[in-house]
């Protein structure tokens, strides 16, 4: 389609001509004398050359009214009274760009083809960040479930918010997407996100990609390099897997939470920052803290707003809505002719105890896909790994009728203290703890340690 610019110029002879010279180029142009008449056409426009100098209404006035009325038309100013500062009080204003008179018709050409390129490319990525944000809308994490829905209000309700996050749950039940949630929902929806999966960082070089180096630090630093922090700087961080950070990194990783600040390995120089930070993980983090792998500090400044994503073993009646999900997402890449499932293909789907979650039973769904030659997925087309079930408990192992599990932890912490005569170091080891573990467990249950 023809791009279509508005050109407001009190000169009617040279409106005359640059409406010549536009048409000429193959644009379609509206011709306006004055601010006032420009501003009524001025929503059709895909770009608008104005003078600087008009009747009643100056050129900048003018400009701001566009910017309220058509945000993102580029704006070209002409003036005859050029300068330094003309040209830096209208880019100011802005105008996308300004031509000094007299010039020439090469110019013009290529002053208006720059400004409908910037524009086309601004617009294609004010377009690819609305798919993406609408990628990680609720309604593309899919869950009807009670449990998923608890989940997504949660999001909504903190992701508004800077509080930090903790992310709980098995591998494949959809964290990373949780996560890019509540970053897509937050203020900084614009701003970077910065993924860092803790377990495929070496530990000797997790410093230095965290946090960065200067030159000079070790052997090979030729240069100085911000770290994955610096790169997150007004946006989000998501800390996957952070479980797995050794002692020396989670003291510095408090540090960022509290104070909001670090130095580059080699620097000492403080450099303040400004993250939300996201963290996940598939380890029991408390386990982690009874055996000392893990900062009880930095635990509960990870822990402010948890986040415990059930297995997809826990939420089955999610199952044939994922099911369809995957298959309407999936067809049309694979050149699959599938539509749909039939009921004997998602019985076997639900009877499955999905140890590899979400992220399994979408690779089930895609081999489907390639394996299917009708429009419908059948039990036959559906091939499942033959991983054990998760061992049920024997009711010879389960809890006594009537008895939580804290009761039941505190009756064996309890019969451990009575067969050791009350030596916590001995309990401990009947128990198969430290002694620090024995204590910090009595201490949570309100028991004297």
């Amino acid at each position: 389609m023809k791009k279509r610019i508005l050109v407001v110029e009190d000169e009617e002879k040279l409106r005359r001509v640059l409406q010549l010279q536009l048409t000429s180029a193959g644009y379609d142009v509206d011709l306006a004398g004055t601010a006032e008449e420009g501003i009524r056409i001025v929503d059709r426009a895909d770009l608008v050359l104005t003078d600087l100098k008009l009747p009643r209404m100056d050129g900048l006035q003018f400009l701001s009214k566009v910017r309220l009325q058509n945000a993102h038309v580029p704006v070209i100013m002409m003036t005859a009274f050029g300068s330094v500062e003309t040209a830096v009080e209208a880019m100011k204003a802005g105008a996308t760009d300004f031509l000094l008179k007299p010039f020439g018709f090469d110019h013009l050409q290529q002053v208006v083809a720059k400004a409908l390129e910037v524009r086309a490319l601004r617009d294609e990525n004010r377009q690819l960040k609305a798919e993406l944000g609408r990628r990680y809308e609720f309604d593309n994490i899919i869950g009807r479930s009670p449990n998923m829905q608890e989940i997504f209000a949660t999001i909504e309700r903190v992701a508004p918010t800077r509080a930090t996050v903790l992310l709980a749950g098995e591998s494949g039940v959809g964290k990373d997407l949780i996560a890019r949630a509540i970053h897509f929902h937050s203020p900084r929806r614009d701003r970077p996100l910065v993924k860092i999966n803790c377990t495929a960082i070496p530990e000797n070089l997790m410093e230095s990609e965290l946090f960065g180096y200067e030159k000079g630090a070790f052997t090979g630093a030729n240069t100085s390099k911000p770290g994955k922090f610096e790169q997150a700087d007004t946006g989000t961080v998501f800390l996957d897997e952070i479980g797995d950070v050794p002692a020396a990194i989670q003291v510095k990783l408090l540090r960022i939470l509290q104070e909001r600040e670090f130095e580059r390995l080699g620097s000492n120089t403080t450099r303040h920052i400004d993250v939300r930070v996201v963290a996940a993980t598939n380890r029991d983090l408390r386990e982690a803290l009874e055996q000392g792998a893990f900062r009880e500090d930095l635990y509960y400044r990870l822990n402010v707003v948890p986040l415990n994503i059930p297995p997809l073993r826990e939420r089955k009646q999610d199952i044939p809505f994922l099911a369809n999900h995957f298959i309407h997402k999936l067809a049309p890449d694979s050149g699959s002719r599938v539509e749909s499932i039939t009921e004997a293909g998602m019985e076997k789907l639900v009877a499955y105890h999905w140890p590899g979650n979400v992220r399994e039973l979408e690779n089930v769904i895609e081999r489907g896909l390639v394996m299917c030659t009708e429009t419908a997925l059948d039990a036959a087309d559906i091939r499942l790994e033959s991983a054990p079930r998760p061992r049920g408990n024997s009711d010879s192992h389960f809890l006594p009728d009537g008895m939580t599990l804290d009761q039941y932890e505190q009756d064996i912490l309890k019969e451990a203290l009575r067969r050791a005569d009350g030596n916590k170091s001995q309990a401990a080891r009947l128990l198969g703890l430290t002694r620090n573990a024995l204590r910090y467990r009595l201490t949570q249950m309100g028991m004297e340690a």
